[in-house]
């Protein structure tokens, strides 16, 4: 019943754990799989060992979250290291990665199938940290020229993760023709918190990247249009609170989905939790199949 192709990885459902919300920790990586995650996405990676930014680092807002982590990693060799032990275990692992130019992505991307993973999420909108992500995504040519030369040195599935920004269809169009297996929309979206009483940004950064309810009908238009221009599958990532929001991103047209921030609110059995609630929504409406309700709100 939960069970998708995704670009050729075959996934038990389609919850994903979003990139970055467990850090590097293993053993809170293999609990989201145990608690029932159909893949895992791992922290970025970048060639270089990055230390992030000082605290603080987040912000706990009413609608949601305002991080700036700065892509704290142990750099490629930590790839493997953490690759050794989920695939031991059998879990469906999408490894992100960021470069600072295209050589860089290709370097991570093909030590990332060397160590096994299933597919390549390349980051390339990260709202906050200079010479990666935002700025890569932006500019057109760049992400051309990386998706080709990524497809050309390996053979799993690579997702471009866009956030995000002006004329957002026609960079995921380019990214499609150059050879994207499938897109990832959206990422957090860029945003600031003053602290009034000592009259400074409170991020370290100053700027950070919000996520949560507040960015979900955003995400979900974006999915929406994307399904109607796109040949491609479509992984929605973006204020996943519940099983609602889920069925909104199907129905939208996406064919898997991102969890992320909920889980520093409900934990991982907010994984079981979104499950529960789409098998009783597939059975309640007759569906019996996830797959049947992919790009329903179009009909």
């Amino acid at each position: 019943m939960l069970s998708v192709d995704l670009a050729g990885i075959k996934l038990r459902n389609p919850l994903m754990l979003a990139s970055g919300v467990v850090g590097n920790n293993k053993n809170l990586m293999m609990r989201a799989w145990e608690s029932g995650a159909g893949a895992i996405v791992t922290k970025t990676y970048t060639v270089e060992p990055r230390e992030g930014y000082r605290t603080p680092i987040i912000v706990d807002l009413p609608y949601g979250y305002l991080n700036a982590v700065g892509l704290e990693n142990p750099g490629i060799n930590g790839i493997g290291e953490l690759l050794s032990v989920l695939k031991e275990r059998d879990v469906k692992v999408i490894v992100s990665i960021a470069g600072r130019d295209i050589e860089e992505f290709v370097k991570l991307a093909v030590r990332s199938q060397e160590y096994g993973a299933d597919g390549i999420e390349l980051n390339l909108s990260c709202p906050h940290t200079g010479g990666y992500g935002l700025e890569i995504g932006m500019d057109r040519e760049a992400v051309i020229m990386a998706i080709r030369r990524i497809k050309e040195e390996v053979d799993i599935p690579v997702f471009p993760k866009f956030g995000y920004m002006p004329k957002l269809i026609d960079v995921l169009k380019m990214a499609e023709i150059a050879g994207a297996d499938g897109i990832v929309i959206i990422n957090t979206i860029r945003g600031m918190k003053i602290d009034i009483w000592i009259r400074r940004p409170i991020l370290s950064n100053k700027f950070g990247g919000l996520s949560g309810p507040a960015i979900h009908p955003i995400a979900v238009a974006c999915v929406y249009e994307a399904y109607e221009q796109l040949n491609i599958p479509i992984i929605a990532s973006g204020g996943v609170w519940g099983w609602e929001e889920a069925i909104e991103f199907f129905l939208a047209g996406a064919t898997a989905i991102q969890v992320g921030s909920v889980i520093g609110m409900k934990g991982m059995d907010i994984f079981g939790e979104i499950l529960r609630g789409i098998e009783k929504y597939l059975e309640e409406n007759g569906f019996k199949d996830i797959r049947e309700i992919i790009g329903l709100a179009h009909s």
